[in-house]
This record gives C-alpha cells, sequence and structure tokens, in this order.
C-alpha cells in the first residue's frame, strides 16, 4: 500500500510539473542537484529531478500533441546553463541526419534547439541547435525576427549565422531515439540580473523530418510564417536565482603565410606582368565581457584570409548589389548597429570598412563595445584602415543607442556614424527612429536621418541630405494582413558608413494579402493571395523612376512541398543608359511591360531535393525569358552538393545590332565533412557575360570553439581566353594560397 502510494504522489508531482511549465507566465529553472557526466545520455541523476518541458505541435497541425515523445529537461549550475533531451522515435530509422557542418540551416532537418531572449526584450535572441550527428549551429535573431533585412542568407535576413559562440554539445542515438546534452556558459550570454535573478526568454524547439513536424515549448501559432520559432516575442520567461557568470577574457592571437601570384595589364596596355606577393602576418583579438551584459572586442591587425567567397550574382537592374558581412569580428550583437532603410539598405554596412575599390585592404586595429546600459542597448565601434591606391587611411565609427518604451515590443533609438579620411575628407550621418507596437500584430516603423559630407553642398536645414520613413504593418501570415511604406531619400544623402541602393527617390510600397490554414483535415498547410506594388519618382525631375504591381498567389503543403506564381507590371523610367554587358546597353527612355514568375520548392530535409524559378515577359523594349534551378544532395552526413544555375534569354528584336544576350550563372558547391571538427569545402563560380570562373577551397579544422586552422585556395580566371587577342590574355588572372591558423587563451 506504501508503495502505490509513493507512485501515485510521483505520478502527482510530475503532472504538477507539467501543468506550471505549460501554464506559468515565469519559469524558474532549477539548479542541478548533482554533476553533469558530459555524454550525450541524459539519464543520470542530475536529470532525474528535474520536471518535463511539455511540447506542442507548431505545424503541421498547430495544438496537436507531438506524434514522436520528446522529453525536455534544463537545469544550471555556476558555470552553465544545461539542457538534456531524450528525442524517441518509434522508427529509428527514420531519422534524418545528413549533416555535421557547423552553423548549417537546419530548417526542416531532424534537429533540436533553444532560443533565448537573454534580455527578455521580445526583440533579439540567440540560437542554439544540433542534430542527431552532433553538428552546432548557432545565430542570432534580431528583429522579432519580422522579415526587416538583416544580412543572413535569403529567407532569413533576421538570422545571423555568422554569429558563434562558446558553447558545447554532445548526442547519442540508439534504436529508440537520439538524446542530447548541450551546455552553454553563462559567459557567452549577455543578460542583465536584477536583485539576484536573471529573467530571459526562451523557446524550446524539435523538428522530425520524416513527418514534416515542429515541435515547441511554449505553443507559437503558426500563423507568423516559417520563421514563428524564432520569434522572441513568443518566448515564455524563464529565471534563475543567483546566476554570477565569470567574466573570461579571451585573447586569440593569429598567424598567416601564404602566396599570391597576379597577371596584370603594363601601363602601356601591351602585356601582362607578373606580380608575386608573398605574405606573412600576425595579429590578436581580444574579447573581454566587462559583466555580464557588455562585451568589449579589441583587435590589432585584423584578418579575414578565411572568409569563404561570396557567390556571384546576375545583375539585370540599374541598382548595386548587396553582399552580406561574413567577417566574425563584427558578428557580436550586429543586429544593435541595424538602422535599416528599406530592403537591404542600412546606414550602416560594415563592408565598408576594409575593402577599396573591390580589394581588401589592412585594417589596422579597432574596437567594438556591445551591450546594455540600464535600460539602453548600446553599441560602439571604432576601426582604422590602411591608405590603398586612390583610397585614403580611413577612421570608420558608428554609435547607436536604442531603449524600450510604452510596451515590451515598441523601441526608440539613435544612431551616429563618421567616416574620416586622413587627407581630410568626412562624412557624418545620424537617425532617429522608433517602432511601436499598436495593438494585437500591427506595429508602425518611423525613421528619419541626414548625412553631412565635406565634398558636399550640404545644409542640415535643407531635406536634400535627409531620408525619411514611416512603416505601418501586421505581422501575420494568416487572415487579413498589410505592409504598407512610404519613404524620401534626399538627392546629397549619402551616409559614408551606409548602403543606400536608390538615391534621390520619394514613394510607396507595400502590399495587402489574405492567408488561409485549412486545418488537421486538410492536405495543404496554407495558401495566401497577394497584391503588391511600387512606384516611386525622382526628386531630380518629378518623373517616374519605378512602377510594380501585380496580383501574387503561394500555396504549401504540409509535407513542405511549396511554390508561388506573380503576376507583374512594370513601368521604368530610365534617366541615364545602363550596361546588362560590355555590348547591350538600356537606353534612357520610358519603359512599361508585363511579366509573369513562378517556383517550385521541395523540402530540404531529404536526400535530394530541389527548387525551380521560371519567368518570362516583357523586359523594356525586347522580351526575356529564364530559368534558376537548384539541385542538392544529401548524399551522407558527410558529403553534401548543391548547384545552382540560372539562364536568361533576352532578345531586343528591333535592334538591328547587338539585339540578342544570353547570360549563363553556374555555381557548384561540394562539402566533405570527416566529423564535426574537419571539413573541407570546394565552391566553383562562372558567369558568361564577364567570363569570370573563379574557384574556392577551403579546409578547416575546429578542435573546439575559437581554435582554427584554415588551409584557403582561391583561383580567378578567364575560359573564353582568345589566344589570338594583343597581347594574350594569361591562363589565370589570380592565385592565391593562404595557411591561417587562431588560438584562443581564455584567461
Amino acid at each position: 500500500m506504501k508503495k502505490i502510494l509513493f507512485v501515485y504522489l510521483i505520478i502527482q508531482l510530475s503532472l504538477f510539473s507539467l501543468i506550471a511549465l505549460n501554464g506559468q507566465d515565469n519559469v524558474k529553472i532549477s539548479r542541478l542537484p548533482a554533476q553533469v557526466e558530459f555524454d550525450g545520455l541524459p539519464f543520470e541523476a542530475a536529470w532525474g529531478g528535474l520536471a518535463f518541458f511539455p511540447l506542442k505541435m507548431n505545424r503541421p497541425n498547430f495544438g496537436n500533441e507531438p506524434s514522436e515523445t520528446t522529453e525536455v529537461m534544463i537545469g544550471y549550475d555556476n558555470e552553465y546553463l544545461w539542457i538534456g533531451a531524450r528525442l524517441y522515435m518509434r522508427d529509428a530509422k527514420k531519422i534524418f541526419a545528413s549533416s555535421k557542418k557547423r552553423d548549417e540551416v537546419l530548417f526542416g532537418f531532424d534537429s533540436f534547439g533553444m532560443l533565448l531572449d537573454s534580455y527578455n526584450d521580445n526583440e533579439n535572441g540567440l540560437a542554439f541547435f544540433t542534430t542527431p550527428t552532433g553538428l552546432r549551429t548557432d545565430y542570432a535573431v534580431s528583429n522579432d525576427a519580422a522579415g526587416g533585412g538583416g544580412e543572413g542568407p535569403p529567407g532569413f535576413g533576421d538570422l545571423n549565422f555568422s554569429w558563434n559562440t562558446f558553447w558545447d554539445v554532445k548526442t547519442t542515438r540508439d534504436d529508440k531515439g537520439w538524446y542530447v546534452e548541450m551546455r552553454i556558459p553563462f559567459s557567452s550570454l549577455r543578460f542583465k540580473p536584477v536583485n539576484d535573478l536573471a529573467t530571459m526568454g526562451m523557446i524550446i524547439s524539435r523538428t522530425i523530418s520524416a513527418n514534416s513536424e515542429t515541435d515547441t515549448w511554449p505553443t507559437i501559432d503558426p500563423k507568423y510564417g516559417f520563421m514563428a520559432t524564432n520569434k522572441p516575442s513568443q518566448a515564455n520567461t524563464i529565471e534563475f536565482e543567483g546566476v554570477r557568470p565569470l567574466r573570461p577574457v579571451y585573447v586569440s592571437p593569429y598567424v598567416i603565410g601564404g602566396f599570391s601570384r597576379d597577371w596584370e595589364l603594363n601601363d602601356t596596355e601591351t602585356s601582362y606582368v607578373r606580380n608575386d606577393n608573398p605574405d606573412y602576418n600576425a595579429g590578436l583579438d581580444v574579447k573581454y565581457n566587462i559583466n555580464s551584459n557588455l562585451t568589449l572586442d579589441l583587435t590589432a591587425n585584423t584578418d579575414f584570409a578565411q572568409v569563404e567567397a561570396d557567390d556571384q550574382q546576375v545583375n539585370l537592374t540599374r541598382y548595386d548589389l548587396f553582399f552580406p558581412e561574413k567577417r566574425m569580428f563584427f558578428q557580436e550583437r550586429s543586429s544593435i548597429f541595424s538602422f535599416n532603410l528599406g530592403g537591404m539598405s542600412d546606414l550602416f554596412y560594415s563592408r565598408n570598412i576594409g575593402i577599396a575599390e573591390g580589394s581588401p585592404i589592412r585594417i589596422y586595429g579597432g574596437a567594438r563595445l556591445v551591450g546594455r546600459l540600464g535600460k539602453w542597448d548600446m553599441g560602439l565601434m571604432d576601426m582604422q584602415t590602411e591608405e590603398y591606391g586612390e583610397t585614403p587611411g580611413e577612421n570608420f565609427g558608428v554609435m547607436r543607442m536604442r531603449r524600450q518604451v510604452i510596451n515590451p515590443n515598441s523601441y526608440v533609438g539613435g544612431i551616429f556614424t563618421s567616416r574620416l579620411g586622413m587627407n581630410g575628407e568626412q562624412n557624418f550621418a545620424y537617425g532617429l527612429d522608433g517602432i511601436f507596437r499598436l495593438f494585437g500584430d500591427d506595429y508602425l516603423n518611423v525613421k528619419a536621418a541626414q548625412s553631412y559630407d565635406k565634398e558636399m553642398d550640404n545644409k542640415l536645414a535643407s531635406i536634400d541630405p535627409s531620408f525619411f520613413m514611416v512603416n505601418l504593418e501586421r505581422r501575420s501570415e494568416e487572415g487579413f494582413a498589410y505592409n504598407l511604406n512610404y519613404s524620401y531619400s534626399g538627392q546629397k544623402f549619402n551616409p559614408g558608413v551606409g548602403f543606400v541602393q536608390r538615391e534621390g527617390i520619394q514613394g510607396f510600397q507595400g502590399g495587402v494579402l489574405y492567408g488561409w490554414m485549412p486545418g488537421e483535415e486538410s492536405k495543404w498547410f496554407n495558401y495566401t493571395v497577394k497584391v503588391m506594388g511600387e512606384r516611386y519618382t525622382r526628386l531630380e525631375d518629378g518623373k517616374l523612376e519605378s512602377l510594380r504591381i501585380g496580383p501574387q498567389f503561394e500555396i504549401n503543403t504540409k509535407k513542405e512541398i511549396g511554390g508561388e506564381i506573380t503576376v507583374e507590371y512594370q513601368k521604368e523610367g530610365v534617366l541615364e543608359d545602363f550596361p546588362l554587358s560590355d555590348s547591350i546597353w538600356i537606353k534612357a527612355g520610358n519603359y512599361s511591360f508585363f511579366s509573369v514568375n513562378g517556383d517550385i520548392r521541395t523540402p530540404e530535409s531529404k536526400i535530394v531535393s530541389a527548387f525551380i524559378m521560371l519567368n518570362g515577359g516583357e523586359f523594356y523594349d525586347g522580351r526575356r525569358y529564364g530559368v534558376m534551378f537548384g539541385p542538392m544532395l544529401n548524399i551522407s552526413s558527410s558529403l553534401q552538393l548543391s548547384a545552382h544555375y540560372e539562364f536568361n534569354a533576352i532578345r531586343f528584336p528591333d535592334r538591328e545590332t547587338n539585339n540578342t544576350l544570353n547570360i549563363h550563372s553556374i555555381n557548384v558547391k561540394a562539402l566533405y565533412m570527416l566529423n564535426t571538427k574537419i571539413s573541407a569545402s570546394v565552391l566553383v563560380q562562372y558567369v558568361n557575360t564577364e567570363d569570370d570562373l573563379i574557384a574556392n577551397f577551403r579546409l578547416r579544422y575546429n578542435p573546439r570553439e575559437g581554435n582554427d586552422f584554415y588551409l584557403v585556395y582561391n583561383e580567378y580566371r578567364g575560359i573564353n581566353n582568345d589566344r589570338n587577342e594583343i597581347p594574350a590574355p594569361p591562363s589565370f588572372y589570380n592565385r592565391t594560397i593562404m595557411l591561417k591558423y587562431t588560438h584562443t587563451f581564455r584567461l
């Protein structure tokens, strides 16, 4: 009888713990009762006294119980936040583990992890995920993952996968499922304890690829789209008592050695001259956690030799292309420095630092201070570069401040940037912004900025060097939603540390949509009807710059197969001729044309996946037909192959000469992963209009976070070299090989 009573009490306590974890706003995380044996087997006594976090289905059938049993336990000690997970599968053969790559994008893969809103600000977060192979993926979330820009991969702009920090994970698997033990040092998180209590937001996620399923704690409505599980505003609040994070100093010296050979035309352009450039160098990075929520980064003689090559892009517009920042030094809370001006434009664009005339230049050194002071999020940065060609040595500075107002999803802030040339050139910019949650999912976003450049006759009382933007949106993909935007970018608005895609224009952009989620009985997950449009005029003459409008229909199945089709009417007012290639130009004038675009995509969490995009219709004074195709093979957890092919056939039948243009762009990638520490990648890219063949090979050995060995080989050559051309082109234009080793000491 006593045994029966004891079992009954245990069951009741467990049920009470589950109800408490699922129902209350603030969940207190318990200290571990014993030390964890860090081996990927969360079954020892240390885990036994912790309550399970009950997950609910996010997709495909919102609110249902998960199809597989998941037991998640969370505790902490003086140094680490510990996460243990037992991820059961009735048929363990269906577990899909296709990669060992650091920072693999895991949407749809079998995965487990968590998002921590360490400041509990409902806008920013740090994510830590793994798979059955034990890989580590970490990324930073900004802007509540609302899709407002950022420098992440396409479709994931508010997720910064280039951000890395110190943490560990171990996994195991058997015929019942797979298991996780994860430990995150409190020193790797930024938080502000009050009265010995640290408060954060947390989302736990498990993805089961065989069922196209995502389960979360807390329950998260899928109306926020596929980024819903990355929205800090949807997190539950957790609390830690007596957390006293260590404040280590990380010192990371590096050494580099390599060789580069270039062939360049001489001054008279009569022959190519060979230049051999050996390179031996060393530098230092220092990271110091001043306190639990303020971090100082110092760098001396900064080098970015390990950075992978940019993906080539075909540009059929008259505007500059945007390339994301991949250099690690700029990643620590990079979102705090963002002052988005719409699309990819931003008042601060870190790729302006250390790159001149298309080439990397030496950064003598710099400092970054990021964190929170009182109620203010703040970021300070100062960098100094060397002189390069006609570009003088320059000093780059930025200061950004933001704070929460009115409610947990509303903010106001300001920014100041400077770019000072050692030859006396000066450029400054400043701005004020605010984002306000009005009610429900409706937000108002306002921005105002000005720039000053010594080379221009700027007058601060004028609106010529100014920028204004007002945006009103409803953040939902179910029911009626909208995104309406007005912006003004003055003719002399020129932020020297920023990126502005279109200058000297004003106009409206936006769209309305209505989305349906049919529910559990349907094979469709959602379908959406949208009408998107924009109209911009030039400030110079008041005439039309561009107009686009058209309906769009999108549909997605519960098996994560999706597609969309768009019909678009477009008008372009071209003020100046611009090139599509060396021989074909679009002449100044007014154009109007129709086009149709469509795409189909399959889930990447399969052995074979692909997307295909088709477009066709009128194009300025001609016609354009195009296809984009991207297959991917997850051959094993050690080998991935992918390709990206784009073809555009452009015809101008009314032109007598130069009336045909065929553009081929090919991008092929191969990634081999011996384990989670050693990987090798090959990237080959070619665009026929530029006749550029670019090859990049990168070997990385990462025995632990902060210790890295890289072997990097780059080659740039032409394909259609005419040997009868005078002077005869070389077989290649550049070859570079580099070795780099970084070792981090924790003091």
